[in-house]
């Protein structure tokens, strides 16, 4: 006897679910979910730092700004206000991000898809300048710190400015990846999220201490005068070291008070963020090679909406990868099947001449 071939009801439950949202391919849903889940659940709990006072930067608050970075964001202007607009942008921005990834969307709401597209791509650009404007500042402000973000800002400005050219010359499938770069780019922040929180527990068990220096003036803003001059004497109040010119030494250490886990986090920020950026990086573009049939299926919609405007070049009409490096130029299936015609009638034909002789 031969087993049933008939697929469970939980893989068929599942089919319908995936297929009601518009994904063909099983593998595809499965990483929307991993990725998109994570990328909506990121920015679902960080919605309440829009209430900046009363959770970002609010006094003894667990889970919103470093400890000490409150400093900055209350006391400097410049700080103050890039933080924000940072808030006020990005979280909008990857919540619309998530929902335009959903096949379903893109083919029975376009014009919905594409108003959020434009709206995603100016709260993704002033994000972009306003986390410039902060970058000295967030977790210590390290040079490390500040050259992730001012790479990420320009990647992913260069990355919205190609879709938006694609998309505009009917080019789908580039539409599509640069899409995918940009925002696995970005959410590259959750996964730092995550390597943070690893690195300062492993850390705490690790019997070496490393040491950070921290500004007198951030000290007082999260021990308070009294404590910092017992604690720190460098930065006791007579000696009027209260400021940013003073520095103390500050132990990490993410089992100690409160400025020890901040010091704990500024410590190994930056190394987490470089790390997860590598991983999505690398990420992404192996999602993009091992996904070839669908960037084929795209390029054939691109070169039947050229064609259909009149396009020069249809299928290649976009910023595709052939026209800056030395890649064989891209021939629809159309043109395939001419080209193959064409070869077998040449071949009949000498086959033809060859039998007269």
């Amino acid at each position: 006897m031969t087993k049933s071939s008939q697929p469970s009801a939980l893989t068929t439950t599942l089919r319908k679910i995936y297929h009601l949202l518009g994904f063909q391919k099983g593998y595809n849903f499965l990483l929307y979910f991993i990725f998109g889940g994570a990328l909506l659940g990121f920015v679902l709990a960080r919605l309440q730092f829009l209430d900046f006072f009363g959770k970002f930067c609010a006094p003894n608050a667990h889970g919103g700004a470093s400890p000490g970075e409150c400093y900055y964001y209350t006391t400097f202007s410049r700080y103050h206000v890039g933080i924000l607009i940072h808030l006020s942008t990005i979280l909008p921005a990857g919540l619309l991000a998530v929902f335009q990834f959903v096949p379903a969307i893109r083919h029975k709401a376009l014009l919905y898809h594409r108003m959020a597209g434009w709206v995603i791509f100016m709260l993704v650009i002033l994000s972009n300048a306003s986390a410039v404007m902060i970058a000295d500042t967030a977790f210590g402000g390290g040079y490390d710190v500040q050259a992730w973000v001012g790479l990420l800002a320009i990647l992913t400005t260069l990355g919205l400015v190609n879709a938006v050219a694609n998309v505009k010359r009917l080019q789908i499938d580039q539409h599509r990846a640069w899409m995918l770069r940009v925002w696995f780019w970005l959410g590259s922040i959750v996964t730092t999220r995550l390597i943070l929180i690893i690195s300062v527990q492993v850390l705490a068990a690790w019997p070496k201490r490393g040491y950070t220096v921290f500004p007198c003036a951030k000290l007082v803003s999260i021990l308070g005068q009294e404590a910092v001059g017992q604690k720190y004497p460098v930065c006791a109040p007579g000696l009027g070291n209260t400021t940013d010119a003073t520095q103390a030494v500050v132990q990490e250490d993410f089992n100690g008070g409160t400025e020890n886990i901040g010091a704990a986090l500024d410590g190994v920020f930056g190394m987490s963020l470089w790390l997860a950026f590598f991983m999505h990086a690398v990420g992404v573009e192996m999602y993009l090679r091992l996904t070839p049939k669908e960037g084929e299926r795209l390029r054939e919609v691109s070169y039947q909406r050229q064609m259909e405007r009149g396009m020069r070049n249809p299928g290649s009409a976009g910023l595709v990868p052939e026209k800056i490096g030395d890649m064989d130029a891209w021939v629809s299936k159309d043109q395939k099947l001419i080209l193959e015609r064409k070869d077998q009638n040449a071949s009949d034909s000498s086959a033809f001449e060859t039998i007269q002789r």
